[in-house]
């Protein structure tokens, strides 16, 4: 046979077996580049209301088919219910098709048919760390609620969990709203003018440098609607301890404003100095209120005819050597008018930066800058501050004196977008970091001191 011919001939059997005759190395798979629909979301296991918030907005790079894989039941149901309550709306409605498989073989079925390259989980945390691992070792990006961990013993498969992420060129990435609340971006903003600031103090346990508190409330509103929870969200072992859970918020605005783009380390970088935990009594009218059953489920923990989630929490810890301290609370439903709250103070040598959310702010969160001295020069140094940094980069903000050596900062509507919104705001920078094709250098290191941060204050409240 000529050779010619039988070149040819190889090759064809080659291309018949979908294997290349070339010498050279086979090109990577292409990365995403931002073209329309190249995001396709698989949603795994719906069972808190966050994960119908990253679909609140449609996004061009994400395909309108959303893949639902689920177990039989409500949590699923009730999510397409919240999905199809955004399509039907009347002002920017969304165009989403949700595609639904339920089964107790979901999880199986949506990694042996990978309909979608990113997997948003949020829900029953009990199993999300484990959620987290099955998707990443598939080859999925994942882009998970917090917490992506609730216990001690689970933070071992979280590591490695981001492991096999770099190792398949997936990425894993949690949903930090908080990050893009307009008080915490200027209050981090503010701490980086030395002339305003000044430098971050030390702080002791008594008195720490930056110390961050949240009030949430069972019973609440979401899109205008009354939230209605699932039973297993007033299960600590389902849900989460208050340690474990919206503390996650506030360890992380702690490293993200006082150590921007600074890698932290664990154990290296974090000491726990004290940490603890209680309940929040609820009566069983007030569970079947929120979770619209008729009865306590089983499997739900009651103790004296109430339902004991431990939803609270503090803890005390230092960070690089700055004393920290975080607190939890959780009540059953705010007072009229009122709503979740949020308190934080950054403690500079030359002024403090308070978040205040009460009375007088009208339970809306409000900045204040206040001098640490009497003879302050704040009065000179604000308004270069103003011109030359702050204005740069939130045009429109402006300070208002109230009294001596105190300012409140006033910030324009447009910036008041609200928590829901701030969904969107993280899903779109994630869809960033997907053509990128990474994340920010200090962003998995610092996602794993936090959650090493939550989980030993666990493990020291339960000693307790």
């Amino acid at each position: 046979m000529h050779k010619p011919l039988l070149c040819l001939m190889s090759m064809l059997f080659l291309l018949a077996c979908g294997i290349t005759s070339t010498t050279e190395e086979a090109e990577a798979p292409e990365g995403f580049t931002g073209a329309a629909g190249e995001v396709k979301i698989i949603t795994l296991d719906p069972g808190h209301f966050h994960a119908a918030l990253v679909q609140k907005s449609m996004y061009e790079q994400v395909d309108s088919n959303v893949y639902v894989y689920a177990p039989e039941g409500p949590d699923a149901q009730d999510h397409l219910n919240r999905v199809g309550n955004y399509n039907e709306r009347a002002e920017s409605p969304t165009s989403w098709n949700e595609v639904v498989y339920q089964g107790s073989d979901f999880q199986q079925k949506m990694i042996r048919e990978k309909k979608g390259n990113v997997v948003v989980i949020s829900g029953n945390n009990e199993a999300k760390t484990e959620y987290i691992h099955a998707s990443v070792e598939a080859g999925l990006n994942v882009l998970a609620d917090k917490p992506m961990v609730i216990t001690p013993e689970d933070f071992s498969l979280l590591e490695e969990s981001f492991k096999i992420a770099d190792e398949n060129g997936v990425l894993l990435y949690d949903i930090m709203t908080e990050r893009h609340e307009i008080t915490t971006m200027l209050q981090k903003a503010l701490s980086q003018i030395p002339s305003v600031f000044g430098e971050l103090e030390k702080g002791t346990p008594e008195n720490p440098a930056i110390t961050k508190e949240s009030v949430h409330h069972f019973f609440k509103y979401v899109s205008g609607n009354v939230l209605k929870r699932p039973p297993w969200f007033f299960d600590s072992k389902q849900q989460g301890e208050g340690l474990v859970d919206i503390s996650t918020h506030l360890v992380d605005l702690i490293q993200w404003e006082c150590f921007p783009e600074e890698v932290i380390s664990y154990p290296g970088d974090i000491e726990m100095i004290s940490a603890k935990r209680w309940p929040t009594p609820l009566t069983e009218e007030q569970f079947k209120t929120v979770t619209h059953l008729e009865q306590i489920p089983d499997n739900i923990p009651v103790e004296d005819g109430k339902v004991l989630p431990y939803s609270n929490g503090e803890m005390i810890y230092r960070i690089k050597g700055v004393c920290a301290k975080i607190s939890v609370i959780w009540n059953y439903q705010a007072p009229e008018g009122t709503g979740d709250t949020h308190f934080s103070i950054m403690r500079g040598t030359k002024a403090d930066l308070v978040i205040r959310q009460g009375e007088a702010e009208n339970y809306q969160p409000v900045l204040y800058i206040e001098a640490v001295e009497a003879d302050s020069d704040l009065e000179k140094t604000l308004p270069a501050a103003l011109s030359n940094i702050i204005g740069k980069s939130y045009p429109g903000v402006t300070f208002e004196k109230m009294e001596a050596g105190k300012w409140r900062v006033q910030i324009p509507e447009k910036y008041k977008v609200g928590h829901e919104a701030h969904f969107a705001q993280v899903t779109e920078k994630y869809l960033g970091y997907l053509i990128d094709g990474k994340l920010p250098d200090w962003e998995v290191p610092n996602m794993l001191a936090k959650y090493y941060t939550t989980t030993q204050a666990l493990r020291m409240a339960r000693e307790e």
